[in-house]
């Protein structure tokens, strides 16, 4: 189904907003200075990150570059260079407070949150056609629990006329440690899915149905599992999964391994 969020993980190299690797003085938070992503043919890809203090500066590897920028804490600018085209992705965060209000993409698109009294996040993500027209893509709501995103629930508004399509992922977390939220300003970023958790995702379940205008509905589901092991202060230092979350329509990564400075 076009259009669909990128959704897991620690194994997708586009969401290469990734994670902090030196530790703060004062603080025995670790970051993650190396990570490796294995792919079911046996191929690699290694993403090595740069930090000033507990602010990711940049992550690199083969495919692409990526630099962050902060404001007073928060991200509000992330490039990405995709290294096979020379071409250049910057997204813009806007904040109120410490609260993500809006992503704005140079590739035409924009994603706007709104915070409800219930603790719920609703968005609504549009996008600018050929003749500068804004145009709906989808919106949802965010579901939160004890600083982990456990659902996500979305309705395509580019699905053709006369049906209805919506899009659910639910995650299910361990107790243990993800270094991701260590990261300065990392678990505002709404657009992020569970890499923004407090803990490690290791259930993923996305649901996909579509009611036709003749109400005849098309559903599927499908179930992802991974396995952890930890370290001794309870971070992941490798992650297997069953199988692989898609991410942006690619199939993910089956094994990822974090290496710590």
């Amino acid at each position: 189904m076009k259009n669909r969020m990128r959704i897991y993980s620690f194994f997708s190299i586009l969401v290469l907003v990734l994670v902090s690797c030196t530790k703060d003085s004062g603080s025995d938070a670790r970051l993650i200075k190396k990570l490796v992503e294995i792919s079911s043919d046996g191929s690699s890809i290694t993403t090595l990150f740069a930090y000033n203090g507990n602010e990711i500066v940049k992550a690199d590897n083969e495919l692409q570059h990526v630099e962050y920028t902060y404001t007073n804490g928060l991200i509000t600018k992330i490039s990405t260079k995709n290294k096979a085209t020379q071409l250049t992705v910057v997204e813009e965060f806007l904040y109120d407070k410490d609260k993500l209000v809006s992503v704005k993409s140079s590739d035409n698109f924009m994603i706007k949150y709104t915070y409800n009294a219930d603790e719920t996040v609703s968005y609504q993500k549009t996008k600018l056609n050929d003749k500068k027209e804004e145009i709906k893509v989808y919106h949802g709501v965010l579901y939160f629990k004890d600083k982990n995103l456990i659902k996500d629930k979305r309705t395509l508004d580019d699905s053709p006329a006369g049906t209805v399509s919506t899009y659910n992922v639910s995650y299910e977390y361990d107790l243990q440690k993800n270094s991701f939220f260590n990261i300065l300003g990392f678990d505002k970023l709404l657009d992020h899915n569970d890499l923004i958790s407090v803990n490690n995702s290791y259930i993923g379940v996305v649901e996909s149905n579509v009611m036709s205008a003749d109400d005849q509905i098309s559903s599927s589901a499908n179930f992802y599992k991974s396995i952890f092991v930890y370290d001794e202060e309870g971070y992941p230092i490798e992650k297997v999964a069953e199988a692989a979350m898609p991410t942006n329509g690619k199939s993910g990564y089956l094994k990822t391994q974090y290496f710590y400075e």
